[in-house]
């Protein structure tokens, strides 16, 4: 089977985040079990990459650039439905997997050039959509936890099959140092303020503060500025090796704002046996279970420092909770070749109607 994951939101190495680690993850695995799989995302057309990418778009005199930068095919170009049609021309997808970002268009597009459409419901930040999911006229659903699922039921009427974020554990566990307790992607929607202020509470701790989506200049030094009058906190750029940050941390902090569709950092951490303590939103809770603390986002900030506090100074407590997330990390829900199976029957489902339609 040819799989092309499609949309509206940038790829490596231009963008990082959730979404990109859990596509690449799945097109590791397609590509493992003998499929084919390809990308079509945005073009940013900042840095060096970007700019040969701009460059050879102008010489071809093509809207859209065809790379292999993470080991295979990428469609990117300024405005990626419009390059539905370059996309299935270079790479024959039988079915697309549309996410996030302008969903709609994209998927409609697809839809215009026969290709059979799953989309993959990975927030539930609808004007990102750019559309109404009812426009799709064959789309099977994937939602990635059962608060997703939840919420699109209820304001589009569509049945979803869940399936939370691929992880591969072998990328994540690690023995940990417990040097820090971490929070990664410092914007205000994933808490940050709520965690400066746990960490002025907290000076004796030592805090680290990861770039996730990239930080400006401007961003990074109001951030900057701000812990600096702290004195306990720490920020480091962005890694593709996250191993180098959950082997220094000893409890995950992720104090989030708004409502998380899952929480993938939430699961990456239990591979290693750290506790995280979370925020009540969203589908945040699912992904925390067992493996931590789960407090309301206003809870009193003294119930928040209380909760560091505990696993930072009560070892007892920390060993239990860390043995609770690891084994939070092996059920069931998020095996890898059972979650594939999952994946792939949606995907042939879809796939079959094609094949029903030309039959027809």
């Amino acid at each position: 089977m040819k799989v092309l994951f499609a949309g509206g939101n940038g790829y490596t190495p231009e963008f990082s985040g959730g979404v990109q680690s859990s596509t690449h993850h799945l097109v590791e695995q397609l590509r493992a079990h003998g499929h084919e799989a390809s990308v079509l995302a945005a073009l940013f057309g900042d840095g060096m990459f970007g700019l040969k990418a701009r460059a050879k778009m102008k010489l071809l005199g093509q809207r859209a650039v065809i790379d292999c930068f993470p080991g295979y095919p990428v469609v990117r170009a300024w405005f990626p439905w419009e390059a539905a049609d370059f996309a299935v021309d270079k790479l024959g997808p039988d079915v697309a997997v549309v996410q996030c970002h302008k969903s709609v268009p994209i998927g409609k597009a697809l839809e215009a050039q026969g290709v059979p459409l799953v989309v993959y419901l990975r927030n539930v930040e609808f004007h990102e959509l750019a559309g109404d999911l009812r426009e799709l006229r064959s789309a099977h659903y994937i939602a990635n936890s059962e608060f997703t699922a939840r919420t699109y039921k209820d304001k589009f009427g569509i049945e979803s099959t869940v399936i939370p974020p691929t992880i591969n554990p072998a990328l994540y566990a690690t023995p940990t140092s417990g040097q820090y307790i971490t929070l990664i992607n410092p914007y205000n929607e994933k808490g940050f303020e709520l965690a400066v202020s746990i960490a002025e509470r907290c000076r004796d701790i030592p805090f680290l503060f990861v770039e996730s989506w990239k930080l400006s200049d401007d961003h990074r030094a109001r951030i900057e500025e701000t812990i600096a009058q702290l004195g306990n906190v720490r920020l480091e750029s962005r890694t593709n090796d996250m191993k180098t940050v959950y082997g220094r941390t000893k409890v995950l902090l992720a104090p989030s704002k708004w409502e998380e569709a899952w929480g993938r950092v939430a699961s990456e951490a239990h591979c290693s046996g750290i506790p995280v303590v979370g925020s009540r939103r969203g589908g945040l809770p699912e992904a925390i279970g067992s493996g931590g603390i789960v407090l309301d986002y206003d809870a009193p900030l003294d119930l928040w420092v209380a909760a560091v506090r505990l696993l930072w100074d009560d070892q007892v407590e920390y060993e239990r909770l860390s043995e609770a997330a690891r084994e939070f990390s092996r059920r069931p829900q998020l095996e890898p070749d059972a979650q594939f199976a999952t994946f792939m029957g949606v995907l042939e489902k879809a796939a079959a109607q094609r094949l029903d339609r030309a039959a027809a």
